[in-house]
């Protein structure tokens, strides 16, 4: 005899109709309705039906077994003991399915205890009145009332079939229920293979329809092939949730594509950043604000972006620069407000694998290097570590950005939503009443005013509690960094932002401001400017070639009437500039005094007033129109011993025009008209 697995087992249509005692057209109609499990064999006349035996009903099953399989007979037609079976539990036992396996196992022994005790009176009752009195009894549920609250009523079949599998296999596990159930590679369901095929074909399309709108187009399908009679909706649809919950690599992949595999199903490395120091690892990247700010080059209102640096030991973000465009000029500021703030540079910069942070100025390349210039990285010391393109989970600062979007830019009265689809009820059409109360207290800051509202949400965000230390908050965690000394005027050299610049009269003019130092004074060439959009108090000014030339501040605006409308202050600061004028003034004499000898200005004076002169002014002669002053004799240079009123000059060639008539008055004018002879204005007019 050989052991067996009745999932294994596949009978026939006429076997199943004798087994159940039906035809063989209720046998199909039954397989069509998909109530068992079958599959459908070729053969030479056609096809035939297989039904898999563990599909069936339990008691057709024990039948089936001892009425059909001659395998379990021996030669004196006994039935052989089930345990010698080798039948398989491959499903988990619960604890209700446990519970009532075991209620039913101790009413049968309770049963056949009954029939022992039961007086049989031959002449008044049949043999099965021990049976039925039993059931009398418990079916009122005050005999064996626990086992009723469990199984309920029972009937008389029920007690046969449950003796018999006991006597097939003595353990009470016979008796748990065998269902139909589902396994997690296995479905049982009424669709057949070709409902299954379409269903799954739409459902997998990269379309991404939705379940319902799946179940519609398969039918619709189905009815063109010729179904008539086609399952419920819940039936597919309960497939389908099985098949998404079981194939869900596939499921993702087929709808949504490699990166949503990615980042929806394949697992993730778990960084435990307590193993790092306070300050040893930063991670970048940029932010595109969800509120606006005041453009400082138009003056209008615009979305900047935020360049952050979060220490990853910590979760604090420990600098940062608020800029118009993402660019390697201003992500090096950021980076240089960072270390100035730490006073410390870090080990490792975690950061995107965006253009910007990967240009040359940034991280060095050989051809770079060729030039004499190596990356500001390697300069400062610092390894960069870029992360996989769209690969957002790998950096930790896009929690941050989404705590920072959630409690702080939602607060902001310039805040415009993050999409389209989730942008605040003002921007949205028809809403008057919002429009009203947004106008009334709308305010968009400047980029130094987000600064500030920034720094004061980070005060609040630093006293949370570290998120990889619990004993500490992040701030407790920041102040463990390291001092380093740090050189400023190093790092402004390497990282601030620069534009070229033409020296004026009141200095540099940048952002509709003027910046001016004593070093700018008299100087008109082209210059370098490095600024930080964080700090336009100053500016540094370079030469074309890369000299220093001074550090120039932003100049304050005056009170019109400082001296008569003015306070103390203002009083003070007219005073102030009012002798920086008159002290550059000096300085320009006196250098030219030490630039030029006493005898020396004589002798250009005595050039000025006499004969050297004449051959200078004669193209002046030519372009006149005046026949009067054509008939000019030749201008005589007056020695005057009295002072001559001066009037006021429109320029210097009236100036000059003047001093050929009426000599020079004192050692300014000398001065003066030394110096315009060496101009250009005055080579282009007389030479």
């Amino acid at each position: 005899m050989q052991d067996i697995n009745i999932n294994e087992i596949w009978i026939d249509v006429e076997t199943f109709a004798k087994l159940k005692n039906i035809t063989k057209r209720a046998v199909r109609l039954s397989l069509n309705q998909n109530k068992y499990e079958y599959k459908i064999d070729s053969t030479r006349g056609g096809k035939t039906y297989k039904i898999k035996l563990s599909s069936l009903e339990e008691d057709l099953q024990t039948k089936y077994i001892q009425d059909f399989y001659v395998d379990f007979k021996n030669t004196n037609n006994e039935i052989i003991e089930l345990k010698n079976l080798n039948i398989k539990q491959e499903k988990l036992i619960s604890e209700s399915q446990k519970k009532m396996a075991l209620a039913k196992y101790d009413l049968v022994f309770l049963w056949l205890d009954f029939r022992k005790t039961f007086k049989l009176d031959k002449l008044k009752t049949s043999k099965n009145t021990p049976d039925n009195e039993f059931l009398n009894l418990y079916n009122t549920g005050m005999f064996h009332e626990e086992i009723f609250k469990i199984l309920g009523s029972v009937s008389i079949g029920s007690l046969y079939r449950w003796r018999t599998l006991i006597n097939y296999n003595n353990d009470w596990t016979a008796l748990v229920g065998q269902y139909k159930y589902s396994t997690r590679k296995e479905y049982r369901t009424t669709l057949n293979e070709e409902q299954i095929k379409i269903f799954i074909q739409i459902l997998l399309s990269p379309s991404s329809f939705s379940i319902g709108k799946a179940i519609s187009l398969t039918k619709h399908i189905l009815k063109e092939r010729g179904f008539e009679i086609l399952p419920k909706d819940i039936t597919f649809r309960r497939y389908a949730e099985w098949f998404r919950d079981n194939n869900f690599d596939k499921w993702t992949l087929s709808r949504d594509g490699e990166k949503a595999l990615k980042d929806k199903v394949s697992p993730f490395i778990v960084r435990n950043a307590s193993l790092l120091k306070a300050g040893q690892v930063l991670v970048a990247d940029g932010h595109t604000l969800n509120f606006q700010v005041i453009n400082p080059f138009s003056g209008k209102p615009c979305r900047a972006t935020l360049l952050g640096f979060l220490d990853w030991k910590s979760g604090g973000l420990v600098g940062y620069d608020i800029m118009l465009e993402e660019c390697t000029q201003n992500i090096a500021a950021a980076l240089r407000n960072v270390i100035l703030k730490l006073d410390h540079i870090p080990e490792y910069v975690y950061q995107d694998n965006g253009r910007a942070f990967r240009g040359k100025y940034f991280t060095g390349s050989s051809k770079f290097d060729e030039q004499g210039f190596i990356g500001i990285y390697e300069k400062l010391g610092i390894k960069p570590i870029f992360a996989t393109p769209y690969n957002a989970r790998a950096k930790v600062i896009e929690r941050f950005f989404l705590d920072f979007q959630e409690s702080f830019e939602k607060l902001i009265p310039s805040y415009i939503g993050t999409s389209v689809e989730n942008k605040p009820a003002y921007m949205k059409r028809n809403e008057k009443l919002h429009n009203k109360i947004h106008e009334k207290y709308n305010f968009t800051p400047t980029i130094e005013q987000a600064r500030l509202l920034i720094e004061k949400w980070l005060e609040f965000k630093h006293s949370q509690p570290c998120p990889n230390d619990k004993d500490k908050t992040i701030q407790e965690v920041l102040d463990e960094i390291e001092k380093q000394n740090i050189d400023e005027n190093l790092l402004d050299d390497l990282m601030m932002a620069q534009e070229i610049k033409t020296i004026g009269r009141n200095g540099i003019r940048f952002l509709k401001a003027d910046y001016f130092d004593e070093a700018l004074y008299g100087i008109r060439e082209k210059t370098v400017i490095k600024y930080s959009l964080f700090d336009l108090s100053y500016i540094k000014v370079y030469s074309m070639k890369g000299e220093f030339i001074c550090k120039a501040n932003r100049v304050t605006e005056t009170h019109p009437l400082a001296n008569e409308m003015g306070d103390i202050k203002d009083i003070e600061d007219y005073k102030q500039k009012i002798e920086k004028q008159q002290k550059l003034r000096r300085k320009t004499i006196k250098a030219v005094k030490e630039h030029f000898k006493i005898e020396d200005l004589d002798l250009i004076e005595k050039e000025l007033l006499f004969e050297e002169i004449k051959p200078k002014i004669e193209p002046i002669k030519e372009i006149q129109t005046n026949p009067k002053r054509e008939l000019k004799k030749e201008i005589e240079p007056k020695v005057k011993t009295s002072i001559v009123a001066r009037p006021i000059f429109k320029n210097n060639y009236e100036r000059y025009e003047w001093h050929m008539k009426n000599g020079c008055i004192c050692n300014d004018d000398r001065v003066w008209l030394a110096k315009y002879i060496q101009s250009d204005e005055y080579k282009e007019i007389y030479n």
